[in-house]
């Protein structure tokens, strides 16, 4: 199984330094000097990983491959591969609250309780606060929804389903007001 390190950000400096938009909880143990990571597209790689850095809370890498900035500019968006081998899970690692993106990714979207289709999960997003679930509603809309327990209480992947208890106005389909709530009018 093909998963995604990290996508390749912004040249930084002259000699060939990039941002790395990490993929993965793991990034000390995937980026190591002289990891070689695939690259998607194919052709823009492999790339073997020359030296890296954080600062403020970023990750930095250089490549062998890429020697000045110019380099650097061409790889922006490039993704960072590696094979892994799919182990499946057991009882005992459910309880694992860390999913891949590819698990996600077309799971239907349903409402705690009364099992109503919210949508179905299209991607998930890793900006620095928290994931997102990236929902296609049954209208079209495309939503994000904080991918925390308080909202996403249930990944069933085998089930084929997340289960979502989302306050009201995240979804488009979602009232704002408490339901049987009568909106306020003026006197």
């Amino acid at each position: 199984m093909r998963l995604t390190v990290a996508r390749i950000g912004r040249a930084h400096g002259l000699r060939g330094e990039v941002a790395l938009e990490l993929r993965t909880d793991d990034p000390a143990a995937r980026l190591v000097v002289g990891a070689v990571l695939d690259t998607d597209p194919a052709s823009a790689g492999p790339l073997t990983v020359g030296h890296t850095r954080t600062a403020q809370g970023r990750w930095y890498a250089t490549f062998d491959q890429v020697g000045d900035r110019t380099a650097a500019e061409e790889l922006r968006g490039v993704l960072l591969v590696v094979t892994v081998e799919e182990t499946g899970s057991t009882d005992e690692d459910s309880d694992d609250d860390s999913w891949y993106r590819h698990e996600l990714v077309g799971l239907r979207a349903e409402r705690v309780g009364d099992h109503a289709l919210l949508g179905t999960v299209v991607d998930l997003e890793h900006p620095p606060a928290h994931d997102l679930l990236v929902l296609r509603e049954p209208d079209g809309t495309v939503s994000r929804v904080p991918f925390v327990r308080q909202i996403v209480p249930v990944v069933d992947v085998a089930g084929g389903r997340v289960l979502l208890d989302p306050p009201g106005g995240l979804l488009s389909a979602e009232p704002s007001a408490e339901p049987g709530a009568e909106p306020e009018t003026e006197r």
